[in-house]
């Protein structure tokens, strides 16, 4: 997709694959299952040109982000933290407080649980299931 960059960043102990355009309040975008970032293109080529940031992570296990080998490693606590981990790196909170989150499928659930394990992070939540 025409302007959407791709980039992978190091949180929680794995690689994690992003895609990502636009300037300005951050939107985070949590696919479902069986689902890569691809699923939000649409979506982050519309909101960026409404001027926000548009970042679609490939979740633990997914597409370009690692997957680790042991099951253990795939709770919610993992997902959220790698979640928290990312906006650490990519919107701390000095910079970007808090950030609208929409959660699909499974990504809703998880969505969920960032809102419940951190509020301090986030600013609205959207989802879809």
């Amino acid at each position: 997709m025409e302007g959407i960059q791709h980039k992978t960043v190091i949180v929680n102990g794995i690689n994690m694959h992003i895609a990502e355009k636009g300037e300005g309040p951050l939107i985070l975008f949590i696919h479902g299952f069986p689902e890569l970032w691809y699923t939000w293109r649409h979506q982050i080529n519309g909101l960026a040109a409404l001027g926000y940031r548009a970042l679609a992570p490939d979740l633990r296990g997914y597409g370009g982000t690692d997957a680790p080998d042991c099951i253990a490693d795939y709770t919610c606590f993992h997902v959220v933290g790698d979640l928290i981990a990312l906006l650490d790196t990519e919107a701390p909170p000095e910079k970007e407080d808090k950030v609208f989150v929409v959660g699909h499928d499974w990504g809703a659930i998880i969505a969920w649980y960032l809102c419940l394990f951190r509020p301090d992070r986030v600013k609205a939540l959207f989802n879809l299931s």
